[in-house]
């Protein structure tokens, strides 16, 4: 497996949920920052030179779909994976987002979104005369 050290920022307020996907992240190579709510994530990313999201949809006072909104306000480069419990979230929440996927989708599909949205975008080469 491919190490690398990426940083990536998981929030979730569902706290063992959030320590099983640090733990993983981790073993996968990347480097790791938890944010056990909206309000907090937000803080660190505007902070810390974060490379991608990991951003639960489901949690009290600012669902995932406002914090993406305002994650995208501050630096709209970085990719952003929205975990929900629920499918068919709205088009107006996942048109913000880079992909979403639910929970049960499990770890190895987190692992293969995140890898490729880190990867650098492919393009046709370059003509130099």
């Amino acid at each position: 497996m491919k190490q690398n050290s990426n940083l990536v920022l998981c929030v979730d307020d569902e706290l063992v949920g959030l320590q099983i996907r640090k733990i993983l992240l981790e073993r996968a190579g990347y480097r790791v920052l938890t944010a056990p709510d909206g309000p907090s994530g937000l803080e660190i990313f505007a902070a810390e030179p974060v490379e991608a999201v990991v951003l639960d949809y489901s949690m009290p006072g600012m669902d995932g779909g406002e914090v993406a909104v305002r994650m995208r306000q501050t630096k709209p480069q970085v990719p952003i994976i929205l975990l929900s419990a629920y499918i068919g979230l709205s088009a107006e929440v996942t048109s913000v987002v880079d992909l979403h996927m639910t929970k049960g989708e499990g770890a190895p599909i987190l692992l293969e979104k995140l890898s490729s949205l880190l990867q650098p975008v492919s393009t046709s080469p370059v003509s130099t005369s």
